[in-house]
């Protein structure tokens, strides 16, 4: 077998079961504990949704913030356009797994919509895991106060799977925050579901890039093959 496709395998491999693996003292990783409420349906509006969705109930364990200020509600199925916001989706707005996702926009009305939560990151965890389906704009990912990078580690066909480095705070209390950043072209959507901590080092983005390289030669030799 190629060893670049061999490798894709292992990693895919890898990444799946990482999921399985402990949370520590972080609660509702996947959004499923949401219960919206009752729903309003419109006509012409394809969704039912709901407004001022207590975040108690919308995400519990979560707190929202938008800029620096903390909110008490955010809406289901109901983004607005041009602002900054943090939603609840599901139900017939698809969720990327299960019944919840949230969507955080990076609007136009405040420095940035965001999702937080303290608690202990599991000892021996090397990654953050989360999957996302991406506007153009940027998220940031905070341990505490530090921005830590990331990268695609893999892709499915409606979301990419990320992976983030928080090895350094295995162990210990933190914040973990998701922050989509003011956008005035209004085009930072991040609709995010599936976090979850990994006892895997995230892949090295070249490993990745090599990996994706590789595949594509192994796929034009075989076509060329053929012809």
């Amino acid at each position: 077998m190629n060893s670049y496709k061999l490798s894709f395998i292992v990693l895919s491999f890898t990444f799946a079961v990482s999921v399985t693996q402990g949370q520590g003292t972080f609660q509702n990783l996947n959004f499923e504990l949401a219960e919206p409420g009752p729903l309003t349906t419109t006509t012409g509006y394809p969704f039912p949704y709901a407004v001022n969705v207590p975040v108690a109930n919308a995400l519990p364990d979560w707190s929202v913030y938008y800029g620096t200020v903390q909110q008490m509600d955010v809406n289901y199925n109901d983004p607005g356009l041009g602002s900054t916001l943090v939603t609840l989706v599901g139900g017939t707005w698809p969720a990327i797994d299960g019944n919840y996702s949230v969507l955080l926009q990076g609007g136009g009305t405040a420095s940035a919509a965001s999702i937080s939560q303290s608690a202990t990151i599991p000892s021996g965890m090397q990654s953050l895991l989360f999957e996302a389906q991406s506007g153009a704009g940027t998220l940031n990912i905070l341990v505490g106060t530090q921005i830590v990078s990331f990268a695609a580690v893999g892709t499915e066909p409606n979301y990419t799977l990320y992976g983030a480095n928080i090895s350094e705070w295995a162990g210990d209390p933190e914040q973990i925050t998701f922050s989509a950043l003011e956008d005035l072209s209004r085009a930072n959507n991040w609709t995010i579901d599936d976090i979850t901590f990994s006892p895997n080092a995230v892949p090295e983005p070249s490993i990745v890039a090599l990996g994706a390289i590789g595949g594509l030669l192994f796929g034009a030799r075989k076509w060329f093959a053929r012809r």
